[in-house]
């Protein structure tokens, strides 16, 4: 991994100058801002269990499902339409070098725009006047957890996208693939398990384990179980191993 560190910088240089990179970004801060807004204004005068941030991270699939297929989608398959991947690869450097930079790029910036959504509540408290949602927008405990699971979850989400990407020479077809993958990640395991039949049903402990929105839960309430961090760090792992042995095929 000699030369990763140097991958890593052109990636992130790429990942800034952009365009659909900034689009992205402004689409995702401008519909994260409405969401919490509205979420706000549901919270004014009424009673709720839950807390606005817990609240406002159950959405997080919403910019999950634009947001990584538009940071990766070109990652992998542009290089390829143009010709540059197979002429990185006669350089000294590894397809794993290669794969970890783009996947590595692409996660720190969707992280960085989550953690741009931290400024939220103290705009809302110091911005706005409204000091008694203190409690209920500041919880430490639901913020940590919170935002955890966004940066553990996206290292499975992003690899999926790079996985995608390197599927193929198209970026639209790409995004697509991404799109559909997380998908069926986020939303399928659920609705398959409330439509299992009764000899399926020993495959309800199984698809607990895999139920995302389970474990956004869980961490939201400082309940942080190792089986979680192993489900998204192995399978991470996995998807983007699948990518390299991709570029070394087709390289």
């Amino acid at each position: 991994m000699r030369h990763f560190g140097v991958l890593l910088r052109h990636e992130l240089r790429a990942l800034f100058i952009a365009p659909s990179t900034y689009i992205a970004s402004v689409l995702f801060l401008l519909l994260m801002a409405y969401v919490y807004y509205m979420i706000l204004e549901s919270y004014i005068g009424a009673e709720h269990d839950v807390s606005v941030a817990e609240t406002f991270f159950k959405i997080f699939w919403l910019p999950v499902f634009f947001m990584v297929p538009l940071l990766t989608m070109r990652s992998v398959a542009e290089d390829r339409r143009a010709g540059t991947l197979e002429t990185l690869m006669t350089t000294p450097v590894t397809s794993l070098e290669v794969i970890c930079s783009k996947f590595l790029a692409a996660w720190l910036f969707y992280v960085t725009l989550w953690g741009i959504t931290l400024a939220f509540p103290f705009l809302v408290i110091y911005g706005m006047g409204r000091p008694g949602l203190t409690e209920s927008l500041l919880d430490p405990g639901i913020l940590i957890g919170g935002y955890g699971f966004v940066a553990l979850s996206g290292l499975l989400f992003v690899a999926v996208g790079i996985f995608a990407s390197s599927l193929t020479r198209n970026q639209l077809v790409a995004g697509m693939l991404s799109f559909s993958i997380l998908f069926i990640l986020i939303v399928g395991m659920p609705a398959l398990e409330e439509h299992a039949t009764a000899w399926e049903l020993w495959l309800a402990e199984p698809l607990e384990f895999l139920k995302v929105f389970r474990h956004l839960e869980d961490f939201s309430r400082g309940m942080i179980d190792t089986r979680p961090i192993f489900y998204y760090l192995s399978n991470a792992g996995l998807v983007l191993g699948l990518a390299v042995l991709l570029i070394d095929s087709k390289a």
